[in-house]
């Protein structure tokens, strides 16, 4: 059955997240190039942009979860390969560093929420996110940003299993390679989620945004 939009994703109920659209994960001081590239090709950055233009006009919360280390490594826990991989290099999205801050395009705006966590792969756990999105009355979350493999799909689960309705627009994440991003898109995240695009969503809150 066809989701209305305009219901689920209501801006009264609704808040955006944006996750990990980070300089020094999509941007200008990428250390994954790979998937910095596939960000540009799948339109990440612009199509975010939009949404939060409109979102912030609407009076719809915005919230940037990104990721960050201490150079001291404390409260961060090497007990996966990706994390194992990314604390080896000790300048890796360092906290206070260039590469944590938001690609320019997004902000922050001072109306925005900043989670910035230290451990694990997805926003939810151990942060202060669920808190932040109950005290605002928020029911359904917009989830952009990288990547579709894993910290967007975290999100998508956690924010499934703690209640909150979910909404995805394809043309705001990405992840590699490029097939599976899509395979994923088109069989996992319909189960837990409403895939729609940033041009439908932002429709259904009659919104215009700059492309």
């Amino acid at each position: 059955m066809p989701v209305d939009l305009s219901a689920v994703a209501a801006p009264g109920r609704t808040a955006i997240l944006t996750m990990e659209i980070q300089r020094g994960v999509v941007g200008d001081l990428s250390a994954f190039p790979q998937l910095a590239d596939a960000a540009e090709r799948a339109g990440v950055v612009p199509n975010t942009a939009r949404l939060l233009h409109a979102a912030r006009h609407l009076g719809v919360p915005v919230i940037h979860c990104t990721a960050e280390f201490r150079a001291d490594r404390a409260g961060s826990v090497a007990n996966c390969q990706l994390i194992a991989a990314m604390v080896r290099n000790p300048d890796h999205l360092l906290v206070g560093t260039p590469p944590t801050e938001l690609v320019p395009a997004l902000g922050p705006e001072p109306s925005d929420l900043i989670c910035a966590r230290l451990h694990g792969v997805s926003p939810f756990s151990g942060t202060s996110l669920d808190a932040w999105l109950r005290s605002l009355g928020v029911q359904t979350v917009v989830a952009t940003g990288v990547s579709v493999n894993l910290g967007v799909l975290g999100l998508a689960i956690e924010a499934c299993n703690l209640g909150y309705q979910v909404v995805v627009p394809r043309d705001a994440v990405a992840g590699l390679p490029d097939a599976y991003a899509d395979a994923v898109l088109d069989n996992t995240f319909p189960l837990i989620a409403t895939v729609t695009t940033t041009d439908a969503l932002l429709a259904a809150w009659g919104a215009t945004a700059p492309s």
